[in-house]
C-alpha cells in the first residue's frame, strides 16, 4: 500500500486555498492597490525638499561665519528680522511668534574652541513642542547644512571648523517613514479579514471538519490554508517595497541585505496576524461579529503604533501602552531601523522579543478556543 503523503497534501491545500485568493479581485485591491494609493498619497507630501521654515536668530548668534552665510542662502529656510521701527530686535515679539508657530525656531550661532584650541561654530535651537515633526527635519538642515562644510573644509585643514549639533548620516525623506508604516497597515488588516472570515466561513461549511475527517495531519490543514494568505501578503510586500526603492528613493541601507532582514521581520508578523485571525474565527458567533472584533484589534495600532506619525506626539505614558500593548509599534520600529538606520535583526532584540512574546500568548489562546466546527 502507498504511503499517504502529508507533504503533497499541504502543497494541495495550499495551492487551492492560493488559487482561490487570486480569484477575488477585492482581496487583490485592498491587499496591494490600496496600501499603494496611501504610500503615493502620504509619500509625496512633507519631505524637506517641499517644506520651508521660517526661523529666527536669536540676540547673540554670531554672523559673520559661513555657517551663517548657508542657513541664509538655504532654500528651505526663512530668516525673519524681527526689527520694530527703531531697526532692534523685538525680542518680546520673537517669542510670542515661536509660542505661536508663526517661526519654527529660534537659532543661535555661537563661535567655541575646543580642547585642542580649533575654533569651531555650535547650532543651538530653540523649539516649542508645537514644532512637532518640524524638530527633526530642522535639525537635519542644520546638520546638513555643518556636515557639507566639514567636508568642504576637511582637506584645507582651516583654523576654524564646524561642531554639528545633530550628525547627519544620510538623507531622511518622508517616504522612509511612510513605507515601513503603510506595510504594517496593509499586513494588519488584510491578514486579520483574510484568516478570520476563511476558516469562519470553512468552519460554518463543514469544509473544516471533512478535512478533519481525513488522512492530512491536524497542523498541514490550518498551515495549508493561513500560508496561502501569508504567501499572498508576503508577495505584496516585497512589490511595495520594490516600488518605493525604485519609484520613491526608499532607503535601503545594505540593499539586498536590508530587503530580507525587512521579509524576515514581516514573516514574524504575519504568523502572529495568523494567530489572531485564528482567534477571531473561533470566538465568532456570526460573520457580522467578525468585522468589530477586527477593528476593535487594529484600529488602536492604526492610529497610536507610529503607522502614519512618530507616538512621540502621546503623553509619555501613552507611549509606554504604544510599545507594550500594541505589536505594530515593534514591528515598525524595527523595520524602520532595518530600511533607514542600517540595524540588523540582532540588533532588533528588543522589538522582537516582544514580538515573541505576544505570538507565544497568541497561540496559547488560539489552541484553547480553536473548533473545528
Amino acid at each position: 500500500m502507498q504511503k499517504y503523503s502529508q507533504l503533497r497534501a499541504f502543497l494541495a491545500i495550499l495551492k487551492a486555498s492560493f488559487r482561490s485568493i487570486l480569484s477575488n479581485p477585492s482581496a487583490i485591491f485592498f491587499s496591494l492597490l490600496f496600501p499603494i494609493i496611501f504610500i503615493f498619497i502620504f509619500g509625496s507630501f512633507g519631505n524637506n525638499n517641499s517644506v520651508k521654515y521660517k526661523i529666527a536668530l536669536s540676540d547673540f548668534s554670531d554672523t559673520a561665519n559661513e555657517v551663517f552665510d548657508s542657513i541664509r542662502a538655504n532654500p528651505l529656510l526663512t530668516i525673519v528680522p524681527f526689527k520694530n521701527a527703531k531697526g532692534i530686535t523685538d525680542t518680546a515679539e520673537r517669542r510670542k511668534a515661536l509660542e505661536k508657530d508663526k517661526i519654527t525656531a529660534i537659532v543661535s550661532i555661537k563661535k567655541s574652541t575646543d580642547s585642542n584650541g580649533v575654533k569651531r561654530y555650535i547650532i543651538f535651537d530653540t523649539l516649542t513642542s508645537t514644532s512637532g515633526n518640524s524638530i527633526s527635519a530642522l535639525q537635519q538642515i542644520f546638520s546638513n547644512i555643518t556636515n557639507a562644510i566639514s567636508l568642504k573644509n576637511q582637506d584645507s585643514k582651516p583654523i576654524s571648523a564646524v561642531q554639528p549639533y545633530v550628525y547627519s548620516i544620510r538623507e531622511y525623506k518622508n517616504i522612509d517613514f511612510v513605507l515601513p508604516g503603510m506595510l504594517g497597515f496593509s499586513i494588519l488588516f488584510s491578514t486579520l479579514f483574510g484568516i478570520s472570515f476563511t476558516f469562519f466561513q470553512f468552519r460554518q461549511q463543514l469544509i473544516l471538519k471533512r478535512f478533519y475527517a481525513t488522512p492530512v495531519s491536524r497542523i498541514n490543514i490550518l498551515l495549508g490554508i493561513g500560508m496561502s494568505r501569508l504567501v499572498f501578503q508576503l508577495i505584496n510586500v516585497v512589490m511595495l517595497i520594490g516600488l518605493g526603492y525604485f519609484f520613491m528613493e526608499f532607503t535601503l541601507v545594505n540593499g539586498i541585505g536590508t530587503f530580507l532582514e525587512m521579509t524576515l521581520v514581516t514573516i514574524i508578523m504575519l504568523l502572529l496576524l495568523l494567530g489572531v485571525g485564528l482567534i477571531f474565527s473561533s470566538v465568532a458567533k456570526s460573520d457580522t461579529s467578525i468585522p468589530l472584533l477586527i477593528n476593535l484589534f487594529a484600529f488602536p495600532q492604526m492610529l497610536m503604533a507610529g503607522t502614519f506619525f512618530p507616538i512621540t506626539v502621546f503623553p509619555s505614558w501613552v507611549q509606554a501602552i504604544c510599545r507594550y500593548g500594541l505589536p505594530l509599534t515593534q514591528f515598525n520600529d524595527a523595520m524602520r531601523k532595518i530600511s533607514f538606520t542600517g540595524l540588523h535583526l540582532w540588533d532588533c532584540w528588543k522589538e522582537l522579543g516582544i514580538l515573541a512574546i505576544w505570538m507565544v500568548i497568541i497561540y496559547a489562546i488560539a489552541i484553547k478556543v480553536f473548533k473545528w466546527e
